[in-house]
Formats: C-alpha cells, structure tokens, sequence
C-alpha cells in the first residue's frame, strides 16, 4: 500500500499558528503562542502534564476555539477548514466493540471521504488483516490502538495531528508507526504529534509547552 498520501507539489500545505491564545475553564492554557510546520515536516509536542499540548491539537483542529490568535493551512481550495483536511486521532481509539475491524475500518473510510479499496491494506500495514474478521471488543489494547491509526491511511488529508499516538504500542507496533509517519512527511504532508517517548522518526523538530513559556 502507497504509505504517502500528502497532497500534489503545487497545493503543498503549511501549517501557521499566530499569537494563540486559549482558555479552558476560565484558566489560560496557552497564550502568546507561535510557530509554523512546513510540507514535509514533523513537529513533536512535548512537555509535562498540563502544559497544553492536548489543547493545542484540539484547538488546531477545530474542537476548541481559540480565546485569539491565528491558525492557517496553507494550500487549501475555497473555505474548506482545517478539520476537513486532517487526521485527528486523540486519546481514545473511537472503535465500536460489537463491529467487527473491518466494519470499523470501513465505517471511518466512508466518513472521511476514502474508499473502501484502502481498507484492507491499512489494515495489512498494521498487522490487523488476521483480524479484520473479530469483534473490536476482543481485542487488545494495542490491536485498538493500531486500529485507530489505521484511519490515517484510510482517506487522504495532508495534516495528522496525534495525541501519545504510541500509547499502548509494543516496539514492533511502534516501528510500524514510525515508518507511515516517515513515508507521509517524506511526500510532504504535515505531522503534529504530542508525545513523552521518543517515536524513532527519521526527522523531527520539537516543541516544547511549559509553564515558563506563558502556559498556565
């Protein structure tokens, strides 16, 4: 299966956040924040507990509103937001335990726009293909992590936003994931990761949040 799925040469994206600001709770999450991701780039989130890196994917992709400030992705076509050209793939695996894998699989290719051709090589690519048969509730806590990644090669959208995308993963599992996050910033799209442990990325930059930088 073709792992790099970014957009053509000439519509190639970037990423800008501007002076953000957010709050939650009526407390300060982010403030004063800026930076930029270029086509074919991984920026890591890193920092303690607390220090925004969950509200910051969140905010850029559009389940958050920014208290100000500015995100844009370059290189999109008419008013089409943020959330409708990128992978948010959060904390929680958003799988159904009474469908099967490749019912799950097929449901999130429908509703991100894909097509149910790249089903099972997704599910090859992360060693779900024996399983596509089994109930989600049967299985592990890291085959429902693989399969929750599994949607970033289900449909394609330049910017992945990843929250511990890790989590739960053994070192195989892990290498696998390294290796599709590698092959879609080497065809120019975007990855945004929030991670405690190193992700073996063949090139990366960090960010790093924390209190002293403004963050409450």
């Amino acid at each position: 299966m073709e792992d790099r799925i970014a957009p053509d040469a000439d519509t190639r994206p970037g990423l800008t956040v501007e002076r953000l600001a957010v709050e939650r709770g009526g407390r300060r999450v982010l403030s004063e924040l800026s930076f930029e991701v270029a086509a074919g780039e991984a920026l890591l989130l890193t920092g303690p507990n607390g220090a925004g890196k969950t509200t910051l994917l969140r905010t850029i992709a559009g389940f958050l509103a920014p208290a100000s400030g500015r995100i844009a992705l370059a290189g999109s076509s008419g008013e089409q937001p943020i959330a409708e050209r990128a992978h948010y793939v959060g904390h929680t695996n958003a799988v159904r335990p009474t469908l099967t894998v490749e019912e799950n699989a097929s449901f999130w290719a429908r509703y991100l726009g894909g097509s149910d051709g790249r089903v099972r090589p997704a599910l090859d690519r992360f060693g779900l293909a024996s399983l596509a048969a089994i109930p989600t509730g049967y299985l592990s806590a890291g085959q429902k992590r693989r399969l929750a990644l599994a949607r970033l090669l289900l449909a394609q959208r330049p910017l992945w936003l990843l929250d511990e995308p890790s989590a739960s993963l053994d070192a195989s599992s892990t290498r696998v994931l390294a290796g599709v996050l590698d092959g879609h910033v080497a065809a120019g799209g975007l990855v945004v990761a929030a991670t405690h442990l190193d992700l073996g990325l063949a090139r990366s930059r960090e960010l790093r949040l924390g209190f002293a930088a403004g963050q409450a």
